[in-house]
């Protein structure tokens, strides 16, 4: 990789202020590229000796030339310490450091973090990623961008499983390191070459979709839970076993989505997610059970529930009240609708629009989970065609 070069460069933009100074500047160029840093010292054109770089013919020559001299020296300080950390030093990396003042020392976890504070991504995926920094600074604390190699991750898959992760809990906090890692090179911190996830394969397994059977929902329905919290997101988890919403997009109604039509009333709002817009006839679903629910609440206090995270918390503590053999999250809510509208026999288009899926395949997953599904629609073609061989019976005769 070629150094970087620099350089004193006066009046770049051939053009005197309104004082009849111009600006003296720092040119820093690499691989036909080149970046420009302001020194502040605005010099007249007589006070600039073009051909030696100095400043001359002023009564503060000497002073002015040693700051320039320092700002210099100051700015390849900058690109040393990127090349003793290990990382390639960039016009970019150079350019945030002296004019944002960003740390030329920055430890991967810094940066990352940093990423997170400043991103414009969703809030639940900032705190996705926020649990992986926090995992990665229990594995390694004060780890370099250097460290971030083949090795490192299959040391860190290992810490992972270790500590009782499953494949996908691992895999999620792959993807997250990959998003990092990936970033970190488009800043200039990486290079591309030391990528270390090109030879990486990220392990993952189909996901478990965990669902109320219709006895289990019954059994949550009865439930008598006197803790007002829990009770809370109890009836929050049956509203949305009985609409199928995601977490995000049940934490952000408000009355606004809750119109009538016909005297009826539906839900319609956008989802967080995908963006999909959904109009739901709440009573036509589960009987209107949805309603009764929400005849209950202030909606701005139904939402109100906390984290997704809490109220996971509070759902396995319920669970283990009915004691339910299973792992409960806000999430199980949604499989919970679309499995047992199918078992009912709603057509799966239906379920499609019902849960806003941009693809049929999607909702295809929840046919095929529930068995008594499976004996149901069995039992029905086996009796059509009972009734069709006994018509064509009849009409032989």
């Amino acid at each position: 990789m070629e150094k970087i070069r620099y350089r004193l460069v006066y009046n770049r933009k051939k053009q005197l202020n309104r004082q009849g100074v111009a600006l003296v500047q720092v040119e820093a160029s690499l691989d036909k590229r080149k970046v420009y840093f302001k020194t502040n010292i605005y010099l007249k054109p007589e006070h600039w000796d073009g051909c030696h770089s100095l400043v001359c013919n002023h009564p503060h020559a000497n002073e002015l030339n040693a700051m320039l001299f320092e700002f210099v020296i100051r700015i390849q300080t900058m690109e040393l310490e990127f090349w003793k950390r290990g990382v390639q030093a960039t016009l970019s990396l150079l350019k945030d450091a002296v004019t944002k003042g960003k740390d030329v020392n920055v430890t991967f976890l810094a940066f990352a973090k940093d990423y997170v504070s400043n991103s414009g991504r969703k809030e639940s995926t900032k705190d996705n990623i926020a649990t992986t920094i926090k995992v990665l600074q229990g594995f390694r604390g004060g780890m370099d961008f250097k460290d971030i190699t083949y090795s490192f991750l299959k040391e860190f898959e290992q810490y992972l499983r270790e500590r009782g992760n499953g494949i996908n809990t691992i895999a999620k906090h792959m993807k997250q390191l990959r998003m990092l890692v990936n970033e970190a090179i488009n800043q200039g911190y990486i290079h591309a070459d030391a990528y270390p996830f090109r030879k990486y394969k990220i392990k993952q397994e189909k996901g478990k979709h965990e669902f109320l059977t219709p006895d289990e929902l019954k059994k949550l329905e009865g439930l008598r839970v006197d803790d007002k919290k829990l009770r809370h997101v109890l009836d929050a988890f049956l509203f949305c076993c009985y609409l199928g919403l995601r977490f995000s997009d049940f934490s952000q109604l408000k009355g606004c989505n809750f119109v009538k039509v016909n005297g009826k009333r539906w839900l319609h709002f956008k989802s967080v997610k995908t963006g999909v817009e959904t109009r739901l006839p709440l009573h036509l679903l589960f009987d209107g059970k949805a309603l009764d629910i929400l005849d209950r609440y202030d909606m701005a206090d139904f939402t109100d529930i906390g984290t997704n995270s809490e109220v996971n918390k509070a759902l396995s503590e319920i669970s283990r009240m009915v004691r339910f053999n299973k792992h409960l999250t806000f999430h199980s809510a949604r499989h919970t609708c679309a499995t047992l509208l199918i078992h009912k026999g709603v057509p799966i288009t239906t379920v499609q629009k019902l849960l806003g899926h941009t693809s049929v395949k999607t909702t295809e997953i929840y046919s095929e989970i529930l068995s008594n599904t499976i004996v149901k629609d069995l039992k029905a073609a086996a009796k059509k065609r009972n009734v069709n061989n006994f018509q064509n019976t009849v009409l032989s005769r």
